[in-house]
């Protein structure tokens, strides 16, 4: 039989801190435990989880499936794919999703405007299950919010097989003064539903990680679609003014987001 020591204490038992740390996490925390090991509902929690973990990597991104018909409609999207001529290829040759293939750079620049303040792409990434569930709620708040600002803004489209650094062709292709790329984020034991935001001011070849900007964890329990279209449409605002993004660029968080956000 385990020992006492081994139950935990009902949620209205324990200390005001643990509450409060329990509260504000996800994460499986001060969860009890059966001798050594998880309890059984535990267990069958981290393996529901880790499937959906894994499926949001595999699957294949189907913008009628996973955006809808209407939405597709709506805002004209089409699908072009990087190199990578698989998800196996994809997974295994991270070089592959920063390079769009020939007939996608052509197709590109026959369907999109060049020089929009700001441009919206949409990226399979590691998480279709993240585009599915967070891009049909934010895509309509960034046009909202751009048309307020008399942004114009480039043809969205979707990219198959996508690394963030395929904003960099993008770039070149588009000469946006904004590319804003919307791509599902690695999956973990928390969500299989988060979104990252990467943006970057006049993307080109010779860019990294260091000229870039992140909002990351766009989800129901993190950043909510609301607070990221607010977040990245004042980021793209400073970008055009100070005409700078990445590390010379730091994101000032307006003190309603901040007191959401914690």
């Amino acid at each position: 039989m385990p020992s006492d020591d081994n139950k935990i204490a009902p949620p209205e038992d324990l200390p005001d801190v643990i509450r409060r740390i329990r509260a504000q996490t996800p994460a499986r925390l001060l969860t009890g435990r059966a001798g050594a090991a998880y309890k059984t509902n535990t267990q069958l929690d981290l393996r529901e989880s880790h499937a959906a973990a894994r499926d949001a990597v595999r699957t294949e991104l189907n913008l009628l499936a996973d955006l809808g018909n209407d939405f597709i409609g709506t805002w004209n999207l089409f699908e072009v794919p990087t190199e990578a001529a698989s998800k196996d290829q994809y997974l295994l040759r991270p070089d592959l999703g920063r390079r769009l293939n020939e007939t996608s750079r052509a197709k590109i620049k026959s369907s999109c405007q060049t020089g929009s303040d700001l441009q919206i792409v949409i990226g399979d990434g590691l998480s279709v299950t993240a585009v599915a569930s967070q891009v049909p709620s934010l895509l309509p708040l960034l046009h909202e919010g751009a048309k307020a600002k008399s942004w114009t803004v480039g043809q969205t489209f979707a990219v198959r097989y996508c690394r963030v650094g395929v904003l960099n062709q993008i770039g070149d292709l588009l000469r946006p003064k904004v590319a804003l790329l919307l791509i599902g984020e690695r999956p973990g034991l928390a969500t299989a539903e988060s979104l990252s935001a990467y943006m970057a001011y006049q993307p080109n070849q010779f860019h990294s990680d260091a000229n870039r900007n992140l909002i990351s964890n766009i989800h129901v329990r993190g950043v909510t679609t609301e607070q990221a279209a607010h977040r990245i449409l004042n980021l793209a605002a400073a970008m055009m003014q100070t005409q700078t993004s990445g590390y010379l660029l730091r994101e000032k968080i307006s003190p309603a987001i901040h007191q959401e956000l914690v």
